[in-house]
C-alpha cells in the first residue's frame, strides 16, 4: 500500500488591496510606537516647566510635543487595537504619576555637601499637585475619548483616507484635553479659589485659546505618522478589541 502524505492547510491569504507587513515585523513596529508615545508623555511633562512665548501669549514648552502623542495613539490602536490603545493610554499616567512622586521624594532628599543645586531642582521639578493631577486627568480622559471616536470612524465611517480618521478624533480628543487642563490647572474652581494658581477666568480662557492652536497646529503637523504602519482588517476586527 502506498501512503499519502496530507498537505499542511495553506495560511490564510491576506486581503487585497492593504499593505500588510509579515507577523515578525508587526511587533517591531508597535514597540517603537508605544516608546515613542511613553516618551512624547514623558518629554512634554517636563518641559511644561518652561514658559515659553507663542504668538505674544504664554505658552508652556511641553505643549509642542504632547499633541505628537494623540496621533501616536492612534498608530498603535492601528496596530493593535482598541484595548491596546485604552491599556497604554492609562499606563502612561500611571507611569506619569510614578514620575511626579519619585521627582518629589527626589526633590526632598538631603543634597551632598559637594551638591549646590539642591534648591534649584526642587524649585524646577518639584511638582506642583495641581498641574500634575489636572494634567493626568486631562489625558486620561482626552485620549480614551480619541480612542473611541477613531475606532467608531473606521467600523461606522470608512477605512479610506487614514489622515481623516485621524484629524477627526484628534479635533475632538485635543479642545476636550485643553479644557480640561485649563479648567482644573488654573481655574477660579470653588474649593481652589485661594490657591496660588488661581487666575482670572479671562486668563484661563487666554490660556486655553493660546494652547488650542499651537496643539492644532502641531497635531496636523503629526498626521503623517499614521502611515507608518501597515493598516489592520477592521472588518474582521472584533468590536472589543
Amino acid at each position: 500500500m502506498q501512503s499519502v502524505e496530507q498537505a499542511a492547510p495553506a495560511p490564510p491569504a491576506a486581503p487585497t488591496g492593504r499593505r500588510l507587513l509579515p507577523a515578525s515585523t508587526v511587533p517591531r513596529l508597535a514597540v517603537a510606537a508605544v516608546a515613542a508615545y511613553a516618551g512624547a508623555q514623558v518629554i512634554s511633562d517636563i518641559t511644561s516647566v518652561k514658559i515659553g512665548v507663542a504668538f505674544g501669549r504664554a505658552v508652556d514648552m511641553g505643549t509642542w510635543i504632547y499633541p505628537i502623542t494623540f496621533t501616536l495613539r492612534d498608530v498603535v490602536h492601528k496596530m493593535l487595537g482598541r484595548r491596546a490603545a485604552r491599556t497604554l493610554v492609562v499606563s502612561a499616567a500611571g507611569v506619569n504619576l510614578f514620575m511626579a512622586l519619585y521627582l518629589q521624594w527626589v526633590a526632598r532628599a538631603p543634597s551632598h555637601e559637594t551638591y549646590v543645586l539642591g534648591d534649584e531642582f526642587k524649585a524646577v521639578l518639584g511638582p506642583l499637585w495641581r498641574i500634575v493631577v489636572a494634567s493626568i486627568i486631562a489625558e486620561v480622559v482626552s485620549e480614551l475619548i480619541d480612542t473611541e471616536v477613531y475606532h467608531w470612524f473606521v467600523r461606522s465611517v470608512t477605512t479610506r483616507y487614514q489622515w481623516a480618521r485621524v484629524a477627526v478624533s484628534n479635533a475632538v480628543s485635543v479642545p476636550i484635553d485643553n479644557a480640561l487642563f485649563a479648567v482644573l490647572a488654573f481655574g477660579s474652581l470653588p474649593f481652589l479659589i485661594d490657591d496660588d494658581l488661581t487666575l482670572p477666568w479671562s486668563a484661563v480662557w487666554d490660556i486655553f485659546v493660546v494652547n488650542l492652536v499651537v496643539k492644532a497646529a502641531v497635531s496636523a503637523l503629526s498626521l503623517p505618522l499614521i502611515y507608518l504602519a501597515p493598516d489592520r482588517d477592521w472588518s474582521g476586527d472584533p468590536d472589543d478589541a
